[in-house]
């Protein structure tokens, strides 16, 4: 099991995620109905990826994406170059008035006993109307690309991004690159777009181009149809439940090798107690529980999802690859924003079972 996916060794770029990039206005622990004040964060659950695997990482990573060119996307544009992630932008011509724009995502922290609310305005987003045929793959890939990443935030959004996902997809495959998929099932995303039923015929189409699932079992069950398992979980960080799944996954979709997932326990807004597990062709790795002091909660699961692609990019065994992605994206919810500001060696000493004693 040291090695379970067949990675080209090398590439241009170490991953390449496709997905829109948003931003995120954060009030912190205001409610937005009382806010006069918030940060402006750039954000995407692809893009994220991206960013923190070049960031606090260092692996070479790119985006494909919306771009308009307004001040708002020279603001994107700019916190993409901050990263270190390499753009491949379908641009689009602002109007003035109506769009195309880059959405907005609201998201306030809560505190204590106050869950954080979260709402959208995609309307007339440029992501949504990208379409097959927008990007050159041939052009992209030819330089080589180890690892695709994508997600089904970016399936939601309109018809013609499940479309371009699996043209995509394809060509990563065609030209060897491993492809990966993280769930992301939002529900407010898919009412808007046919619901449910429509989520899992949409999405059940993408994962069979898919080698690296995550998502936990409400992702699976609410976005791939999979029925439910037949074992409870006795608490929030037992992987029984997901793990009783899998047999159902594999079967549908064999050409999966591994399935991922983060667990977390919600004490509180602020308090949380943090696990991950995969699957990883048919054996079970688990990673080791903490308690999370949460400063920002938007975005672990993004920070697990780097950390573990990375440990699986670099030649670490499922162990420590998932304890890896564990530790990142603990981190990640000390830092504001939805990007890593961690770096590789605090990581590292996170996952070996580092503490919060002071760097002197």
């Amino acid at each position: 099991m040291d090695r379970p996916l067949e990675i080209t060794p090398t590439g241009a770029l170490d991953l390449l995620a496709l997905g829109a990039v948003v931003t995120r206005l954060d009030p912190g622990v205001i409610p937005f109905r009382k806010a006069n004040a918030y940060a402006v964060h750039v954000s995407g659950g692809e893009f994220n990826v991206a960013a923190n695997l070049a960031d606090a990482f260092g692996l070479r990573t790119g985006i494909a994406t919306a771009m308009v060119n307004y001040p708002i996307g020279d603001l994107v544009a700019e916190r993409v170059r901050g990263m270190g992630v390499r753009p491949f932008y379908r641009n689009f011509t602002h109007d003035g008035v109506t769009g195309p724009n880059i959405a907005t995502v609201y998201s306030d922290r809560g505190l204590g006993s106050r869950a954080p609310v979260v709402f959208y305005n995609r309307s007339n987003e440029a992501a949504a109307r990208l379409a097959p045929g927008d990007f050159d793959w041939a052009s992209i890939f030819a330089d080589g690309v180890r690892w695709f990443h994508t997600g089904g935030i970016f399936a939601a959004l309109s018809p013609t991004t499940p479309e371009l996902i699996v043209e995509a997809m394809r060509a990563a495959r065609a030209a060897g690159a491993i492809v990966s998929f993280d769930l992301n099932y939002r529900a407010k995303l898919w009412n808007a777009f046919g619901g449910g039923e429509r989520a899992v015929e949409v999405l059940r189409g993408i994962v069979e181009h898919v080698d690296v699932l995550v998502g936990n079992e409400e992702d699976l069950q609410a976005g791939l149809g999979i029925p439910g398992p037949e074992v409870r979980a006795s608490t929030a960080l037992d992987p029984a439940a997901f793990l009783g799944m899998m047999d159902k996954v594999t079967a549908r979709y064999p050409r999966i090798r591994i399935v991922a997932t983060t667990l977390r326990e919600v004490h509180s807004a602020s308090r949380h107690r943090w696990s991950a597990v995969a699957w990883v062709n048919g054996a079970t790795v688990s990673a080791p529980e903490c308690d999370l002091d949460v400063y920002d909660r938007v975005g672990g699961g993004d920070g697990f999802a780097s950390g573990f692609i990375y440990g699986l990019l670099t030649g670490s065994t499922p162990q420590e690859a998932v304890n890896l992605g564990w530790a990142h994206g603990a981190l990640l919810t000390t830092f504001p924003g939805d990007t890593s500001m961690a770096t590789l060696d605090q990581v590292r000493a996170f996952a070996a079972g580092g503490s919060a004693r002071i760097q002197r």
